[in-house]
C-alpha cells in the first residue's frame, strides 16, 4: 500500500500543515511518497526530503505549477495516481487548506471516486472520522474506493517530526497546461505575526469589538505574546478586518495553544473552528454568551476596559 501526499508550500518554503498530512498518512500505514508542484521549488522538495517517514519525493518543477492553479495541478496528481494497473497509490492526501480543497474534489472526478474530507482520525485504511454539523458529531466514514481521494484536518493530527528523514528527490517530467485558467495575481497581507493556522497562540475578535480601528487594542496584546490576530466572521462581515483573519467553519480552523476571545459570542460556526483550542480564554461583557460553555478561563467585562489593562499587565 503506498499513499502520496500532496505538499502545501510556496514555492520557498514547506508549509507546516504538510507535516500533519503525512502523520495522517503513518496512521494509515504503508509506503509515504510526497509531492512536490510549483516552480523553483527545489528547496522544498529537499525540505520534504529530511521529514520523518517519507519514503520519496517527487518534484514537479514547471511554470505550469508555479500558482498551483487546481486544473493544471489536478490532472498531474491523477496520472500520478493512476499510473499503471493497479493503481500506483491506494490513497491521495492533502491539508485541508484553500489549495488542498481546490485542488483534490478535482482529483476525485478526474479518478471518478468520492472524496472524504477534513478527517480528523484514522479508524483503518478504509475508514476514517470527519466532523459533520459544524462539529457537533462526528462522522465514521468507511469508503471502498480504489483510491481514496482525502483531505486532512491539520488540528487533528500531531506534526512528524520535520528533520530524521533522508527520502529519495526525483524528477517528475509531466507538465500539464489544461489552458483553461491563467494566473492574473494575488495581493498578499504582510505581518511580522505569526501565520494563523500555525500560531501557538491567537487572540480574536468579534462584533463587540465595534470597528476596525478598536482592533489595535488586540494587535497591541498579540505583539506582546507573540500571537497570531483572528476574527469572528461577524467582525470580517461588518467590515472591521479582512477575511483571511476570519476563523470558524468557513474560515480558518485552528488549535492553538492558547486562544483569547475577545467580544465574540460564540456561535457555532465560530466554535468548530477553535474549540480544539488547548486553552481556550474568553473575555466578553454578557456572562450568558454561548463562548463560555467552551472556555477555560471567562471574564466577564467590558472589553475596552480589560484587554488595556491586560496589554499593561503584559
Amino acid at each position: 500500500m503506498s499513499i502520496l501526499v500532496i505538499a502545501e508550500h510556496n514555492n520557498a518554503e514547506l508549509n507546516a500543515a504538510t507535516l500533519n498530512t503525512v502523520a495522517a498518512a503513518q496512521a494509515i500505514g504503508g509506503d509515504i511518497d510526497v509531492l512536490v508542484a510549483g516552480a523553483g521549488c527545489a528547496a522544498v522538495a529537499d525540505a520534504a526530503a529530511k521529514v520523518a517517514g517519507v519514503n520519496k519525493v517527487l518534484l514537479a518543477d514547471n511554470a505550469a505549477y508555479a500558482n498551483l492553479l487546481p486544473e493544471n495541478v489536478s490532472l498531474l496528481i491523477a496520472e500520478l495516481a493512476q499510473g499503471t494497473s493497479p493503481a500506483t497509490y491506494s490513497h491521495i492526501l492533502a491539508p485541508a487548506s484553500t489549495n488542498g480543497k481546490n485542488y483534490l474534489p478535482r482529483v476525485a472526478a478526474l479518478l471518478d471516486v468520492d472524496q472524504i474530507s477534513e478527517i480528523i482520525a484514522v479508524e483503518s485504511a478504509d475508514t476514517f472520522k470527519r466532523p459533520i454539523y459544524a462539529g457537533n458529531a462526528i462522522a465514521t466514514v468507511q469508503s471502498s474506493a480504489a483510491i481514496k481521494v482525502i483531505t486532512v484536518r491539520a488540528t487533528g493530527f500531531d506534526a512528524v517530526a520535520a528533520e530524521g528523514g533522508s527520502a529519495a528527490v526525483e524528477a517528475v517530467a509531466s507538465a500539464h497546461d489544461a489552458g483553461i485558467s491563467s494566473f492574473v495575481g494575488e495581493e498578499l497581507a504582510k505581518s511580522d505575526r505569526p501565520e494563523l493556522a500555525g500560531a501557538k497562540i491567537v487572540i480574536s475578535g468579534g462584533r463587540g469589538m465595534q470597528n476596525g480601528d478598536n482592533f489595535e487594542m488586540l494587535y497591541k496584546v498579540a505583539d506582546k505574546l507573540g500571537a497570531a490576530v483572528g476574527a469572528s466572521r461577524a467582525a470580517v462581515d461588518a467590515g472591521f478586518v479582512p477575511n483571511d483573519m476570519q476563523v470558524g467553519q468557513t474560515g480558518k480552523i485552528v488549535a492553538p495553544q492558547l486562544y483569547v476571545a475577545v467580544g465574540i459570542s460564540g456561535a457555532i460556526q465560530h466554535l468548530a473552528g477553535m474549540k480544539d483550542s488547548k486553552v481556550i480564554v474568553a473575555i466578553n461583557k454578557d456572562e450568558e454568551a454561548p463562548i463560555f460553555q467552551v472556555a477555560d478561563y471567562g471574564l466577564v467585562a467590558d472589553l475596552f476596559e480589560a484587554v488595556p489593562e491586560l496589554e499593561g499587565k503584559l
